[in-house]
Protein backbone atom coordinates (compact mmCIF):
# COMPACT_ATOMS: atom_id res chain seq x y z
CA UNK A 1 0.00 0.00 0.00
CA UNK A 2 1.71 3.42 -0.44
CA UNK A 3 2.15 5.60 2.36
CA UNK A 4 0.02 8.43 0.94
CA UNK A 5 -3.09 8.99 -0.72
CA UNK A 6 -1.11 10.99 -2.78
CA UNK A 7 0.99 8.08 -3.90
CA UNK A 8 -1.93 6.06 -3.95
CA UNK A 9 -3.40 8.05 -7.35
CA UNK A 10 -0.03 9.71 -9.17
CA UNK A 11 -1.18 7.96 -12.01
CA UNK A 12 2.30 5.40 -12.04
CA UNK A 13 3.22 2.16 -10.60
CA UNK A 14 5.69 2.84 -7.95
CA UNK A 15 7.92 0.20 -9.21
CA UNK A 16 11.54 0.95 -7.64
CA UNK A 17 13.87 2.17 -10.43
CA UNK A 18 17.80 0.04 -10.08
CA UNK A 19 19.68 0.04 -7.38
CA UNK A 20 23.78 0.87 -6.79
CA UNK A 21 25.60 -2.31 -7.94
CA UNK A 22 29.54 -1.04 -7.97
CA UNK A 23 31.58 1.91 -7.10
CA UNK A 24 30.14 4.84 -9.10
CA UNK A 25 31.80 8.08 -10.46
CA UNK A 26 30.00 11.53 -10.58
CA UNK A 27 30.46 14.68 -10.72
CA UNK A 28 27.35 15.44 -8.59
CA UNK A 29 26.27 13.35 -5.82
CA UNK A 30 23.00 13.88 -4.26
CA UNK A 31 21.39 12.12 -1.45
CA UNK A 32 17.73 12.02 -1.46
CA UNK A 33 15.13 11.98 -4.29
CA UNK A 34 12.45 14.31 -2.90
CA UNK A 35 12.11 17.84 -4.20
CA UNK A 36 15.36 19.36 -2.98
CA UNK A 37 17.75 16.98 -4.53
CA UNK A 38 15.57 15.90 -7.64
CA UNK A 39 14.83 20.06 -8.35
CA UNK A 40 19.05 20.82 -7.41
CA UNK A 41 19.74 17.73 -9.72
CA UNK A 42 17.22 19.63 -12.62
CA UNK A 43 18.32 22.99 -12.58
CA UNK A 44 22.06 21.97 -12.50
CA UNK A 45 21.47 19.97 -15.65
CA UNK A 46 19.26 22.37 -17.46
CA UNK A 47 22.92 25.08 -17.08
CA UNK A 48 25.06 21.98 -17.41
CA UNK A 49 23.70 18.99 -19.69
CA UNK A 50 27.28 17.23 -19.65
CA UNK A 51 27.26 17.08 -15.86
CA UNK A 52 27.56 13.03 -14.13
CA UNK A 53 24.58 13.34 -11.77
CA UNK A 54 24.13 10.64 -9.37
CA UNK A 55 20.47 10.63 -7.09
CA UNK A 56 20.87 8.37 -4.09
CA UNK A 57 17.50 7.49 -2.44
CA UNK A 58 16.57 4.56 -0.12
CA UNK A 59 12.82 4.06 -1.07
CA UNK A 60 11.68 5.61 -4.29
CA UNK A 61 11.35 8.86 -5.83
CA UNK A 62 8.91 11.08 -3.45
CA UNK A 63 8.55 7.90 -0.95
CA UNK A 64 9.00 11.01 1.85
CA UNK A 65 7.65 14.27 2.53
CA UNK A 66 7.91 15.38 -1.17
CA UNK A 67 5.11 12.60 -1.66
CA UNK A 68 2.79 12.84 1.45
CA UNK A 69 2.63 16.90 2.40
CA UNK A 70 -0.73 18.78 2.60
CA UNK A 71 0.08 19.93 -1.41
CA UNK A 72 0.62 24.05 -0.99
CA UNK A 73 2.48 25.38 -3.52
CA UNK A 74 2.89 28.48 -1.38
CA UNK A 75 4.97 31.80 -0.83
CA UNK A 76 4.86 31.00 3.04
CA UNK A 77 8.23 30.96 4.78
CA UNK A 78 8.54 29.51 8.53
CA UNK A 79 9.85 32.14 10.16
CA UNK A 80 8.50 36.10 9.84
CA UNK A 81 9.31 38.35 7.57
CA UNK A 82 9.64 40.71 10.56
CA UNK A 83 12.68 38.53 11.90
CA UNK A 84 14.77 38.35 7.90
CA UNK A 85 13.95 42.11 8.27
CA UNK A 86 15.98 42.30 11.66
CA UNK A 87 18.79 40.37 10.65
CA UNK A 88 19.29 41.06 7.40
CA UNK A 89 17.85 44.09 6.57
CA UNK A 90 14.38 44.92 5.31
CA UNK A 91 15.76 45.33 1.60
CA UNK A 92 16.82 41.58 1.64
CA UNK A 93 13.76 40.23 3.22
CA UNK A 94 11.23 42.25 0.37
CA UNK A 95 13.67 40.71 -2.05
CA UNK A 96 13.42 36.80 -0.70
CA UNK A 97 9.92 37.06 -0.26
CA UNK A 98 9.09 38.54 -4.10
CA UNK A 99 11.47 35.84 -4.99
CA UNK A 100 9.64 33.27 -3.38
CA UNK A 101 6.44 34.58 -4.71
CA UNK A 102 7.37 34.55 -8.13
CA UNK A 103 8.49 30.75 -7.26
CA UNK A 104 4.93 29.62 -7.03
CA UNK A 105 4.54 30.94 -10.52
CA UNK A 106 7.77 29.08 -11.61
CA UNK A 107 6.42 25.67 -10.77
CA UNK A 108 3.20 26.12 -12.03
CA UNK A 109 4.93 27.06 -15.97
CA UNK A 110 7.09 24.37 -15.08
CA UNK A 111 4.53 21.98 -15.04
CA UNK A 112 2.85 23.38 -18.05
CA UNK A 113 6.01 23.22 -19.94
CA UNK A 114 7.18 19.80 -19.14
CA UNK A 115 3.56 18.35 -19.48
CA UNK A 116 3.43 17.39 -15.45
CA UNK A 117 -0.03 17.21 -14.75
CA UNK A 118 0.17 17.98 -10.80
CA UNK A 119 -3.50 19.41 -10.76
CA UNK A 120 -1.58 23.13 -10.05
CA UNK A 121 -4.80 25.72 -9.09
CA UNK A 122 -3.50 29.05 -8.13
CA UNK A 123 -6.55 29.79 -6.13
CA UNK A 124 -4.80 31.59 -3.21
CA UNK A 125 -4.50 30.76 0.23
CA UNK A 126 -7.30 31.89 3.17
CA UNK A 127 -6.16 32.39 6.82
CA UNK A 128 -9.29 32.22 9.06
CA UNK A 129 -9.03 34.13 11.94
CA UNK A 130 -11.62 32.39 14.94
CA UNK A 131 -11.98 34.42 17.34
CA UNK A 132 -10.67 37.53 18.97
CA UNK A 133 -7.26 36.54 20.04
CA UNK A 134 -6.93 35.22 16.23
CA UNK A 135 -8.12 38.30 14.31
CA UNK A 136 -5.83 40.49 16.48
CA UNK A 137 -2.76 38.04 15.74
CA UNK A 138 -3.70 37.97 12.36
CA UNK A 139 -4.18 41.78 11.70
CA UNK A 140 -1.35 42.62 13.10
CA UNK A 141 0.35 40.04 11.14
CA UNK A 142 -0.72 39.72 7.30
CA UNK A 143 1.58 42.42 6.06
CA UNK A 144 0.90 44.04 2.85
CA UNK A 145 0.86 41.00 0.57
CA UNK A 146 -2.41 39.60 2.12
CA UNK A 147 -5.82 40.66 2.04
CA UNK A 148 -8.18 41.27 4.92
CA UNK A 149 -11.50 39.92 4.71
CA UNK A 150 -14.64 40.70 7.22
CA UNK A 151 -16.26 37.86 8.44
CA UNK A 152 -19.15 38.01 5.56
CA UNK A 153 -16.53 38.51 3.10
CA UNK A 154 -14.48 35.27 4.58
CA UNK A 155 -17.32 33.04 4.61
CA UNK A 156 -18.58 33.52 1.02
CA UNK A 157 -15.71 31.78 0.05
CA UNK A 158 -15.59 29.09 2.54
CA UNK A 159 -18.32 28.49 4.68
CA UNK A 160 -15.90 27.58 8.31
CA UNK A 161 -17.32 27.73 11.37
CA UNK A 162 -17.26 30.71 13.93
CA UNK A 163 -15.21 33.04 11.45
CA UNK A 164 -14.36 36.54 12.48
CA UNK A 165 -12.60 37.52 9.56
CA UNK A 166 -9.55 35.77 7.06
CA UNK A 167 -6.78 36.84 5.34
CA UNK A 168 -6.33 36.19 1.40
CA UNK A 169 -3.06 36.13 -0.32
CA UNK A 170 -3.00 34.68 -4.08
CA UNK A 171 0.16 33.77 -3.35
CA UNK A 172 -0.25 30.34 -3.13
CA UNK A 173 -1.52 27.42 -5.48
CA UNK A 174 -2.83 23.67 -4.66
CA UNK A 175 -1.21 20.49 -6.25
CA UNK A 176 -1.36 17.21 -6.28
CA UNK A 177 2.34 16.62 -4.78
CA UNK A 178 3.17 13.32 -5.46
CA UNK A 179 2.53 14.02 -9.04
CA UNK A 180 4.78 16.47 -9.36
CA UNK A 181 7.87 14.65 -7.45
CA UNK A 182 7.28 11.81 -9.93
CA UNK A 183 6.78 13.88 -13.23
CA UNK A 184 10.37 15.65 -11.58
CA UNK A 185 11.63 12.40 -11.31
CA UNK A 186 11.30 11.46 -14.71
CA UNK A 187 11.96 14.65 -16.33
CA UNK A 188 15.18 14.77 -14.42
CA UNK A 189 15.96 10.91 -15.78
CA UNK A 190 15.22 12.29 -19.47
CA UNK A 191 17.66 14.86 -18.38
CA UNK A 192 20.66 12.42 -17.78
CA UNK A 193 20.87 11.99 -14.23
CA UNK A 194 20.99 8.07 -12.70
CA UNK A 195 18.28 7.47 -9.74
CA UNK A 196 19.52 4.74 -7.74
CA UNK A 197 16.68 3.50 -5.29
CA UNK A 198 16.16 1.13 -2.73
CA UNK A 199 19.80 2.54 -1.80
CA UNK A 200 20.51 3.15 1.95
CA UNK A 201 22.79 5.94 2.66
CA UNK A 202 24.92 5.15 5.96
CA UNK A 203 27.80 8.04 6.16
CA UNK A 204 27.90 11.30 3.68
CA UNK A 205 32.02 12.75 3.67
CA UNK A 206 33.38 15.45 1.26
CA UNK A 207 33.45 13.64 -2.43
CA UNK A 208 32.15 10.23 -1.08
CA UNK A 209 28.48 8.67 -0.23
CA UNK A 210 28.84 5.10 1.16
CA UNK A 211 26.32 3.40 0.95
CA UNK A 212 25.57 -0.20 1.97
CA UNK A 213 26.18 -1.68 -1.54
CA UNK A 214 28.37 0.53 -2.70
CA UNK A 215 29.81 4.07 -2.85
CA UNK A 216 29.63 6.90 -4.77
CA UNK A 217 32.77 9.10 -5.80
CA UNK A 218 31.45 12.73 -6.96
CA UNK A 219 33.35 16.23 -6.86
CA UNK A 220 30.15 17.62 -5.20
CA UNK A 221 27.89 16.06 -2.41
CA UNK A 222 24.90 17.21 -1.67
CA UNK A 223 22.32 16.16 1.50
CA UNK A 224 18.78 16.63 0.16
CA UNK A 225 17.49 14.15 3.37
CA UNK A 226 15.19 17.09 4.94
CA UNK A 227 13.36 15.25 8.03
CA UNK A 228 15.41 11.75 7.79
CA UNK A 229 18.68 13.99 8.27
CA UNK A 230 18.36 12.56 11.57
CA UNK A 231 18.62 8.62 10.34
CA UNK A 232 22.71 9.75 9.31
CA UNK A 233 24.93 9.34 12.67
CA UNK A 234 26.49 12.42 11.87
CA UNK A 235 24.08 14.84 11.39
CA UNK A 236 21.65 13.30 14.22
CA UNK A 237 20.91 16.15 15.81
CA UNK A 238 20.78 18.70 12.80
CA UNK A 239 16.67 18.70 12.16
CA UNK A 240 14.43 17.30 14.10
CA UNK A 241 12.02 15.06 12.94
CA UNK A 242 8.60 16.19 14.06
CA UNK A 243 5.67 14.28 12.99
CA UNK A 244 3.19 16.20 10.27
CA UNK A 245 -0.33 13.85 9.79
CA UNK A 246 -2.88 14.18 6.83
CA UNK A 247 -6.32 12.69 6.57
CA UNK A 248 -8.78 12.74 3.52
CA UNK A 249 -12.18 12.64 3.37
CA UNK A 250 -14.26 10.69 0.40
CA UNK A 251 -15.46 12.62 -3.13
CA UNK A 252 -17.98 15.13 -1.70
CA UNK A 253 -21.38 15.58 -3.37
CA UNK A 254 -22.05 18.80 -5.27
CA UNK A 255 -24.96 19.60 -2.52
CA UNK A 256 -21.92 19.07 0.15
CA UNK A 257 -19.81 21.66 -1.96
CA UNK A 258 -23.05 23.75 -2.71
CA UNK A 259 -23.25 24.71 1.18
CA UNK A 260 -19.45 24.53 1.63
CA UNK A 261 -17.99 26.72 -1.50
CA UNK A 262 -14.59 26.99 -1.64
CA UNK A 263 -14.86 27.46 -5.75
CA UNK A 264 -11.28 28.08 -6.22
CA UNK A 265 -9.82 25.48 -4.58
CA UNK A 266 -7.77 28.06 -2.50
CA UNK A 267 -5.65 26.34 0.67
CA UNK A 268 -6.99 26.54 3.85
CA UNK A 269 -5.87 27.49 7.39
CA UNK A 270 -6.56 29.41 10.51
CA UNK A 271 -4.50 31.55 13.34
CA UNK A 272 -4.80 28.78 15.69
CA UNK A 273 -0.96 28.02 17.09
CA UNK A 274 -0.78 24.20 16.29
CA UNK A 275 -1.09 24.21 12.68
CA UNK A 276 -3.95 22.50 10.79
CA UNK A 277 -3.81 22.94 6.57
CA UNK A 278 -6.55 21.63 3.77
CA UNK A 279 -7.17 21.72 0.31
CA UNK A 280 -9.53 20.80 -1.81
CA UNK A 281 -8.53 18.46 -4.43
CA UNK A 282 -9.21 18.13 -8.08
CA UNK A 283 -11.81 15.29 -7.46
CA UNK A 284 -13.45 17.41 -5.05
CA UNK A 285 -12.33 15.69 -1.38
CA UNK A 286 -10.68 17.67 1.63
CA UNK A 287 -7.32 16.67 2.36
CA UNK A 288 -6.76 17.94 5.92
CA UNK A 289 -3.55 17.93 8.08
CA UNK A 290 -2.01 18.95 11.17
CA UNK A 291 1.36 18.69 13.59
CA UNK A 292 -0.50 17.48 16.90
CA UNK A 293 1.33 14.20 16.39
CA UNK A 294 4.29 13.78 19.27
CA UNK A 295 7.76 13.67 18.51
CA UNK A 296 9.42 10.16 18.56
CA UNK A 297 11.91 10.11 21.26
CA UNK A 298 15.57 9.24 19.33
CA UNK A 299 14.70 10.93 16.54
CA UNK A 300 12.58 7.81 15.00
CA UNK A 301 11.29 8.61 12.03
CA UNK A 302 10.37 4.78 10.91
CA UNK A 303 6.43 3.27 11.70
CA UNK A 304 3.53 5.61 10.86
CA UNK A 305 1.45 3.40 13.73
CA UNK A 306 0.17 4.70 16.98
CA UNK A 307 -1.22 7.66 16.00
CA UNK A 308 -5.29 6.90 16.53
CA UNK A 309 -5.29 9.66 18.80
CA UNK A 310 -4.01 12.53 16.53
CA UNK A 311 -6.03 10.85 13.43
CA UNK A 312 -9.42 11.21 15.65
CA UNK A 313 -8.36 14.79 16.29
CA UNK A 314 -7.45 15.74 12.88
CA UNK A 315 -11.36 14.29 11.99
CA UNK A 316 -12.60 15.94 14.87
CA UNK A 317 -10.75 19.33 13.63
CA UNK A 318 -12.30 19.11 10.05
CA UNK A 319 -15.79 18.52 11.11
CA UNK A 320 -15.96 21.24 13.89
CA UNK A 321 -14.30 23.91 10.94
CA UNK A 322 -16.61 22.53 8.12
CA UNK A 323 -19.59 20.66 9.79
CA UNK A 324 -20.92 20.10 5.98
CA UNK A 325 -18.59 17.03 5.85
CA UNK A 326 -19.70 14.85 9.45
CA UNK A 327 -21.17 12.05 7.48
CA UNK A 328 -18.63 11.85 4.97
CA UNK A 329 -16.31 8.79 5.06
CA UNK A 330 -12.03 9.79 5.90
CA UNK A 331 -10.95 6.95 3.37
CA UNK A 332 -7.46 7.62 4.06
CA UNK A 333 -5.01 8.94 6.86
CA UNK A 334 -1.20 8.93 6.55
CA UNK A 335 1.98 10.68 8.05
CA UNK A 336 5.40 10.99 8.13
CA UNK A 337 7.84 13.55 9.67
CA UNK A 338 9.17 16.90 8.73
CA UNK A 339 12.88 18.14 9.01
CA UNK A 340 13.09 21.48 11.85
CA UNK A 341 16.12 23.28 12.56
CA UNK A 342 16.65 24.36 16.16
CA UNK A 343 15.73 27.89 14.87
CA UNK A 344 13.46 26.97 12.79
CA UNK A 345 15.18 28.93 9.97
CA UNK A 346 15.46 27.07 6.94
CA UNK A 347 18.94 26.90 5.22
CA UNK A 348 20.81 26.31 1.38
CA UNK A 349 24.41 26.00 1.91
CA UNK A 350 27.66 24.76 -0.20
CA UNK A 351 30.77 25.17 0.88
CA UNK A 352 33.39 24.67 -2.32
CA UNK A 353 36.33 23.60 -0.23
CA UNK A 354 35.18 20.59 0.58
CA UNK A 355 32.15 20.05 -2.12
CA UNK A 356 29.80 19.66 0.05
CA UNK A 357 26.00 20.97 0.45
CA UNK A 358 22.70 20.67 1.71
CA UNK A 359 19.17 22.70 1.79
CA UNK A 360 16.50 22.26 4.27
CA UNK A 361 14.64 22.77 7.16
CA UNK A 362 11.59 23.56 5.58
CA UNK A 363 9.16 23.15 8.56
CA UNK A 364 6.33 21.83 6.53
CA UNK A 365 6.94 24.93 3.83
CA UNK A 366 8.81 22.82 1.69
CA UNK A 367 7.54 22.45 -1.94
CA UNK A 368 7.83 26.43 -2.92
CA UNK A 369 11.12 26.44 -0.82
CA UNK A 370 12.51 23.09 -2.13
CA UNK A 371 11.91 24.61 -6.16
CA UNK A 372 14.28 27.86 -4.90
CA UNK A 373 17.07 26.02 -2.97
CA UNK A 374 17.71 23.42 -5.81
CA UNK A 375 18.02 26.60 -8.09
CA UNK A 376 20.03 28.13 -5.24
CA UNK A 377 22.42 25.02 -4.73
CA UNK A 378 22.91 24.76 -8.37
CA UNK A 379 23.87 28.47 -8.81
CA UNK A 380 26.79 27.77 -5.41
CA UNK A 381 27.94 24.65 -7.06
CA UNK A 382 28.54 26.19 -10.44
CA UNK A 383 29.58 29.01 -9.01
CA UNK A 384 26.98 31.99 -10.30
CA UNK A 385 26.68 35.03 -8.28
CA UNK A 386 22.89 35.36 -8.43
CA UNK A 387 20.35 37.07 -6.89
CA UNK A 388 19.11 33.57 -5.30
CA UNK A 389 22.95 33.16 -3.96
CA UNK A 390 22.59 36.53 -1.85
CA UNK A 391 19.45 35.59 -0.23
CA UNK A 392 19.49 35.64 4.02
CA UNK A 393 19.11 32.02 3.76
CA UNK A 394 22.63 31.23 2.11
CA UNK A 395 25.56 29.58 4.31
CA UNK A 396 22.66 30.18 7.80
CA UNK A 397 24.03 28.01 10.49
CA UNK A 398 21.82 26.11 12.27
CA UNK A 399 22.71 24.93 16.37
CA UNK A 400 21.96 21.18 16.97
CA UNK A 401 19.18 20.38 18.92
CA UNK A 402 19.96 18.88 22.50
CA UNK A 403 20.96 15.46 22.89
CA UNK A 404 18.06 12.97 24.87
CA UNK A 405 15.94 13.46 27.08
CA UNK A 406 16.30 17.32 26.32
CA UNK A 407 15.24 17.05 22.98
CA UNK A 408 12.08 15.19 23.16
CA UNK A 409 11.56 17.17 26.41
CA UNK A 410 11.88 20.58 24.38
CA UNK A 411 9.97 19.20 21.02
CA UNK A 412 7.06 17.68 23.09
CA UNK A 413 7.30 20.59 25.91
CA UNK A 414 6.78 22.86 22.49
CA UNK A 415 3.93 20.77 21.06
CA UNK A 416 2.51 20.83 24.13
CA UNK A 417 2.53 24.96 24.74
CA UNK A 418 1.25 25.44 21.33
CA UNK A 419 -1.89 23.61 22.31
CA UNK A 420 -2.18 25.32 25.49
CA UNK A 421 -1.91 28.46 23.89
CA UNK A 422 -4.76 27.26 21.63
CA UNK A 423 -6.99 26.00 24.50
CA UNK A 424 -5.93 29.62 26.57
CA UNK A 425 -7.09 31.49 23.59
CA UNK A 426 -10.73 29.91 23.03
CA UNK A 427 -11.52 30.06 26.49
CA UNK A 428 -10.40 33.81 27.17
CA UNK A 429 -10.43 35.76 23.55
CA UNK A 430 -7.18 37.23 24.39
CA UNK A 431 -3.43 36.02 22.55
CA UNK A 432 -1.99 34.06 24.97
CA UNK A 433 1.53 34.72 26.99
CA UNK A 434 2.56 31.02 26.48
CA UNK A 435 2.52 31.83 22.84
CA UNK A 436 5.19 34.08 23.62
CA UNK A 437 7.20 32.19 25.41
CA UNK A 438 6.91 29.58 22.49
CA UNK A 439 8.76 32.45 20.35
CA UNK A 440 11.45 33.14 22.64
CA UNK A 441 12.19 29.44 23.09
CA UNK A 442 12.41 28.88 18.79
CA UNK A 443 13.74 32.60 18.23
Amino acid sequence: MPPSFWLETCGEELTRRAGLSGPVRADVGIVGAGYTGLWTAHHLLRADPSLRIVVVERQYAGWGASGRNGGWCSALFPVPWSRIAREAGAQAARRFEAILQASVDDVGEWCTTNDVDAHFAKGGTLTLARGPAQVARIRDGHGPCGQWLDADAARSRIAATNVDGAVYSRHCAALHPARLVRGLARVVEQQGATLAEGTTVSAIHPHRIITTSATVHADVVIRATEGYTADIAATHRVLAPVWSLVIATEPLGEDIWERIGWHERETLADERHLIIYAQRTADGRIVFGGRGAPYRFGSRTSGAAGHERAYAGLAQALHELLPQTIGSRITHRWGGVIGVPRDFMPSVTFDPSTGMGWAGGYVGDGVTCAFLAGATLADLILGHDTERTRLPWVGHEWHRWEPEPLRWLGVRGMTALMASADRAEARTGRPSRRAAVLERLTG
